[in-house]
This record gives C-alpha cells, structure tokens and sequence, in this order.
C-alpha cells in the first residue's frame, strides 16, 4: 500500500537494534528518516519528546505534520523497542512479506525470535563484555542453528525471525575476526575457528547469504561499526569499565 505517514528512525548505525529496524524498513521500500542519536550521548529533547519511558534507541515517530527530527510533531505516534518496530512495519506494508503468510511458519519464526532473545544476547554480553568462556557463545550459536532449515533462512523465505538475528550474528563475526572483546587475548580468533568447523557449518553458511540479502548488504557498515566498538569500554580489555547495558 503507498505510504501516506511519516516515519522517523532515531539511533545510532552501530547497535544491533538500531539496525533491525532500518532492515525491516528497506524491506518494506518504506521511505524514511534516519536520525543519528548515540546511546552514550543522548540529547535532552530526543528524552523527552521522543522516548521519555526508557530513553533508550532505537525510537521512532509515524505520522503526524513531517517536521524537523529534533522537534518531533506531539501528535505523531512514539515508538520503542526494536521488535516492536519491526513487527509494525511487517504489519504497516504487508506487501514485504515480513510475516510468513503460512500460521505454523509464523510460529516458527516467533519461536526463533524467542532464542535470539532468550540466548544470543545473553551470549554476546557475558562473551564480549564480561569475558566469560567461549563456551556462551557457542552454546548460543547452536541453539539458533538448530532451529534452522536444510537451506534458505529462518522458516525458508526471509521474515522478521532473521531481521531479529542476522545484525547481532554479523557483530559477532566482526567482533571475533578482530579480537575485540574483555576475554583474553586470542580467544576471538580460537572462537571463530571453532566456528568454521564443520559442526557450524550451517549458521555460517546462513549467515554468509544474509549478508547477500539486499536490505542486509545496503545498511551494514562492518567498517563504521567496528571502529566504534573498538573504542567502547564495555570491550576494552583494560578500560577498568564493568558491563552495565547503557539506558
């Protein structure tokens, strides 16, 4: 259906979240607003008249008069949470096909999306930022492997189940090809060789053609991301800094 609101996507290019969203919107061929905020340095209007509930990114506004991003319309809807923006764009523009038309694939993603929330988060943190075994994250890797067809993506076609994946698994890759992390030196690369055992051979070969898929290869920016995580102190190893999820 032609689009007849406004939409506004405020966060930063590096966050995983952030990144979900922008996917599902250029699935959706939707058109829309970018607005850079950094979650370490989030202005005082973006708090209070785009997300004073959580304050986190990402946010976004729909529809309302179309104005200046750092003076969102009052009477345009205010949204958070990364999954839920996502599922409402896949509802918004039916015709991306976000959601499988088929009810039990539908669950099957949903049961996907549940792990990915559940165990690859969970992995990411105790791995990257408290330096816990590989083990985490390995751990986590299979329990979303598992759940994966012989061939093609989440539930066959792409959907909302692998927008919920594909940005974390692509920072984990990154992350582990450089050595970025708060575990010790080298265990990145000993991790990432444990990956491209034949054990792992299907997540990898699932992640290698998300990469590929249009939405994915327009709005990755490896190079640009990485060089702020190597800056971000919750992954220095010797930045003194203990994880805490920035708000």
């Amino acid at each position: 259906m032609a689009q007849t609101e406004q939409i506004t996507l405020y966060g930063d290019f590096y966050s995983p979240f952030v990144h979900r969203v922008q996917i599902a919107l250029e699935d959706a061929k939707a058109e829309y607003t970018l607005y850079p905020i950094s979650p370490m340095d989030k202005p005082s209007w973006f708090v209070s008249k785009v997300n004073p509930t959580t304050t986190k990114i990402p946010a976004m506004t729909y529809g309302g008069p179309k104005t200046s991003p750092d003076d969102p319309s009052p009477e345009s809807v205010k949204l958070t949470e990364s999954l839920v923006m996502v599922e409402f764009i896949a509802e918004l523009f039916p015709e991306s096909k976000l959601h499988p038309a088929d009810l039990v694939k539908r669950a099957q993603a949903r049961l996907f999306i549940s792990i990915v929330e559940a165990k690859l988060h969970d992995g990411f943190i105790k791995f990257f930022a408290a330096g816990s075994p590989n083990t985490v994250l390995l751990d986590a890797i299979e329990a979303l492997q598992v759940r994966l067809p012989e061939t093609g993506f989440a539930v066959g076609e792409w959907s909302i189940a692998d927008i919920s994946a594909v940005p974390t698994l692509l920072r984990f890759l990154a992350l582990l090809e450089r050595d970025f992390g708060k575990y010790p030196v080298g265990e990145g690369k000993k991790t990432l060789e444990e990956l491209q055992k034949p054990k792992f051979a299907r997540i990898m070969r699932y992640i290698a053609e998300a990469k590929e898929h249009p939405s994915v290869k327009k709005t990755w920016n490896e190079a640009g991301t990485m060089k702020v995580f190597k800056k971000n102190p919750y992954i220095q190893r010797d930045s003194g800094v203990t994880f805490t999820p920035p708000s």
